[in-house]
């Protein structure tokens, strides 16, 4: 990692238009920050790479880059990849979104996520170099980061896309080491397009010429499209079901590629679909590299909250009276029927979903995958969320697609109704990942 001297980088100072001072805490800079620009999503990468050309190219001062794009699964699999990474003794950066309790989360330095007064500083010095020009929230907080990334010293740098590839603000990275691209579905068709085949191609918009890449199990015309832009690029693919593959197998997973098979725990991360995951980062790992050992621990020791957690402590457990709590920020039609894979995967056990989403996405599509998994549904609205359907929106929605659903004050309210009517059952909150981190925030 080539560290640029203090001589030779901008220092964070206060920004005379919005009176900002290394005194401001991070919540208060973001809140002036996000006011740069009228659209909170605006893929391009010309005002991000105009700010970082600003503050001296602090991506071209990064570790290795693993860069992982997809629909459903990026985190979960970046997760596998880091505690892999991280058991044999690799530094790692990482940089994630959304977060779920607070923005630091977003931003890990060598395994610690970064402190209050070093986010303070880097926005700060992001927003006196942009000096009140447009950017959008996203674009200028990667551009923080990859500031953060470019003064410590790390081995590997995992970065996650925000929304979509090509455009997307992480993309300023012109060689990384390795890509991965996990099961790419319908989300963000206001953004990405209104077929499969447009959302596969922006997602593979992270191929870079000569750059291998690691593609989990996708539908036949979004593979399609990821190996037709993999060919335009010169990018190799190491397709699963191809080129690498991943089952259960007594008790655990066996996964297998051109070197041979390797026998492996079964994923500590929930739910069906978390075994490719596990393929998609065993795959990335011996790309890079990584003992074996570092393959076991990839998939038995990943954390990733949010994604199939099952909550055991708070108000939310004690108002359940002995009922399992779980809890997913899973959104969009493809995450619904992972749910329900899940959900009757599990020991059969009368089964409630509790839902809130947000009013850009496919509410009816969302819940009809979930319909075979639960009959009875309570919609509640995402607390502090403006874009957030209404509860009743959410019960009229589920109602047209099957469901037994009422609208409820909240999420624990809603835990209290379920389980005065049905004792000993499992409860779902799921719909969106500002409502999972809202659950974490006052439940976890």
């Amino acid at each position: 990692m080539n560290r640029k001297p203090d001589s030779q980088r901008h220092r964070a100072t206060a920004h005379p238009a919005a009176g900002g001072s290394l005194r401001d805490e991070p919540s208060a800079i973001l809140a002036r920050l996000k006011s740069l620009y009228p659209k909170s999503i605006d893929l391009t990468l010309d005002r991000p790479r105009r700010l970082l050309a600003e503050l001296d190219h602090p991506e071209e001062s990064l570790p290795p880059v693993v860069h992982f794009a997809g629909t459903n699964g990026k985190g979960s699999t970046l997760a596998m990849v880091r505690a892999g990474l991280e058991s044999a003794g690799t530094q790692v950066h990482a940089y994630i979104s959304p977060h779920l309790t607070r923005f630091n989360e977003r931003i890990t330095l060598a395994g610690k996520i970064i402190e209050e007064e070093e986010l303070a500083e880097v926005l700060l010095e992001c927003e006196a170099v942009n000096a009140d020009q447009p950017i959008s929230l996203f674009e200028i907080t990667t551009a923080a980061a990859m500031l953060a990334f470019s003064r410590h010293r790390a081995d590997m740098l995992l970065l996650e896309v925000g929304l979509g590839g090509r455009l997307d603000a992480t993309n300023v990275v012109a060689q990384p080491r390795l890509t991965v691209i996990t099961p790419v579905s319908m989300d963000h068709e206001q953004y990405l397009g209104a077929t499969l085949k447009s959302i596969a191609g922006e997602k593979a918009g992270i191929l870079k010429p000569g750059v291998p890449c690691v593609v989990a199990r996708q539908q036949p015309e979004a593979l399609a499209e990821i190996n037709r832009v993999a060919e335009l690029c010169g990018a190799p693919l190491l397709v699963q079901d191809r080129d690498w593959f991943v089952e259960t197998r007594n008790g655990g997973l066996r996964f297998r590629d051109q070197d041979g098979e390797r026998e492996l725990p079964c994923p500590n991360l929930f739910g069906c679909h978390q075994i490719d995951n596990a393929g998609a980062a065993v795959a990335a790992l011996r790309l890079l590299g990584a003992p074996d050992s570092a393959l076991s621990s990839a998939v038995s020791g990943a954390v990733w909250p949010g994604r199939m957690q099952h909550l055991r402590s708070g108000p939310l457990i004690e108002a359940s009276r002995g009922s399992e709590v779980w809890l997913d920020g899973g959104h969009n039609p493809a995450a619904g029927s992972v749910l329900a894979d899940t959900l009757c995967s599990m020991p059969s056990k009368t089964t409630r979903i509790i839902c809130g989403m947000l009013n850009t996405k496919d509410v009816r599509g969302f819940l009809r995958a979930l319909k075979r998994a639960a009959d009875r549904l309570y919609g509640i609205a995402i607390p502090g969320e403006g874009a957030s359907l209404s509860a009743q929106h959410i019960a009229a929605a589920a109602r047209e697609v099957g469901f037994d659903a009422v609208a409820a004050g909240n999420a624990e309210r809603a835990v209290r109704h379920i389980t005065a009517d049905s004792p000993d059952c499992r409860i779902l909150i799921c719909g969106s990942l500002y409502l999972a981190g809202s659950v974490l925030r006052e439940h976890g």
